[in-house]
């Protein structure tokens, strides 16, 4: 009969061993590592956010009560003061190249697109608050009483992936990372009031680069050109924006489109600097930015990201970047199995089968056919 190892050693398969000995050799995680390697502690979290793991003891029983399966997959049961240690000291930056390592391999292996016509890269960017308890996180002060980092993200819309992530205390401003950003010429960005910056909207402009997003209501504006509409679309406008002139602002074309977007007649105001796509479809690509909410929204139910098992900000960001880790084999997985998966399902029935030994693509294309593997000899009971 055909055996397997467990599925768990399959989804560390994903990362060749090779390549990330050389990621831990350019980021000298092991200089003191006294017994306990990166690979062991990258094991132990990715355990953490799979096996839903609340804290440094359950991560550390939860291996050892599987020890005879540990050796397949390269490590030893983790003492919680040696893994708390390593997270507190070894570089988080590790765990980042880790991330960016994988992405360019689903990228490059699955080639997902978004569900429009055009062929233009179309990205979400937004950010999300993981907030800490302050009398726990000193280092994270947010307000008065609250401690908080903050979260980065731009989400491509071809498979839904995470191209950009960045880490940064809870008091940094959007727009701050905004503009660190660099991107080809022809990408669609969509964002929300919170990257509103004039000067940035006229940057990307010159570098080629499209935006749709929304505005404040009291903007001063005057209308150079009016568009026909139809259906739906009830404005679509060639505008320049203007300021007072003690600002010192120079005029901003740019779009602006009021479109009916359900049923109730409930109406939105878009603004971008594309002239060419449709109205309807301007539209429909600020409605796409939902898509980044409900990434975070899975990010924070189905991993481990809203408790954390160490206290400093190195082993929060390490804490974090696996998180981010983890996703990504989720929607890997997602896009590569035949059955349709919802996430929190995946999530659900992988972590009561990562010890299992079965073919992890057979397993996620039927997860409920008899395993093929030959069942143990079952003990039978004497009576009388």
């Amino acid at each position: 009969m055909a055996t397997f190892c467990s599925v768990f050693q399959q989804i560390l398969k994903l990362f060749p061993r090779a390549e990330f000995a050389q990621l831990v050799r350019e980021h000298r995680t092991e200089r003191h590592a006294r017994g306990f390697s990166s690979w062991q502690q990258f094991v132990s979290m990715l355990f953490c956010h799979l096996g839903r793991a609340q804290s440094l003891r359950e991560i550390c029983d939860g291996l050892r009560s599987i020890d005879g399966k540990l050796q397949h997959l390269g490590i030893d049961s983790p003492k919680r003061s040696t893994l708390a240690y390593a997270n507190e000291h070894r570089p988080w930056t590790l765990f980042e190249a880790i991330f960016h390592r994988l992405l360019a391999g689903i990228r490059a292996d699955v080639l997902p697109k978004h569900r429009f016509r055009f062929k233009n890269p179309l990205v979400s960017l937004d950010s999300t608050i993981i907030e800490l308890c302050m009398e726990v996180f000193e280092w994270a002060r947010y307000k008065q009483q609250k401690g908080a980092i903050k979260l980065h993200m731009m989400l491509d819309h071809a498979g839904h992936l995470p191209m950009f992530c960045d880490l940064t205390d809870g008091k940094v401003h959007d727009i701050q990372v905004a503009r660190r950003l660099r991107l080809p010429p022809g990408t669609i960005m969509v964002f929300d009031r919170g990257y509103v910056d004039y000067e940035w909207f006229r940057q990307l402009t010159q570098r080629g680069i499209w935006f749709v997003t929304r505005l404040r209501r009291n903007i001063n504006f005057v209308i150079l050109e009016n568009r026909p509409v139809s259906g739906a679309i009830l404005t679509d406008q060639i505008i320049q924006l203007h300021k007072h002139r003690t600002y010192g602002f120079r005029p901003l074309q740019l779009r602006r489109v009021i479109a009916v977007i359900d049923e109730d007649g409930t109406t939105m105001e878009f603004f971008t600097n594309n002239e060419r796509l449709a109205a309807r479809t301007i539209a429909a690509i600020y409605k796409q930015r939902w898509q980044i909410e409900t990434f975070f929204k899975a990010i924070k139910q189905n991993l481990r990201i809203k408790t954390f098992v160490g206290t400093s900000a190195n082993a929060v960001a390490i804490q974090v970047w696996t998180a981010l880790i983890a996703i990504l084999i989720l929607k890997y997985l997602q896009m590569k199995a035949r059955r349709g998966w919802s996430l929190s399902h995946l999530v659900a029935l992988l972590r009561l089968h990562l010890f299992t030994y079965r073919d992890l693509w057979s397993w996620l294309n039927d997860p409920f056919s008899p395993s093929v593997e030959e069942s143990p000899p079952q003990l039978e009971l004497q009576f009388g």
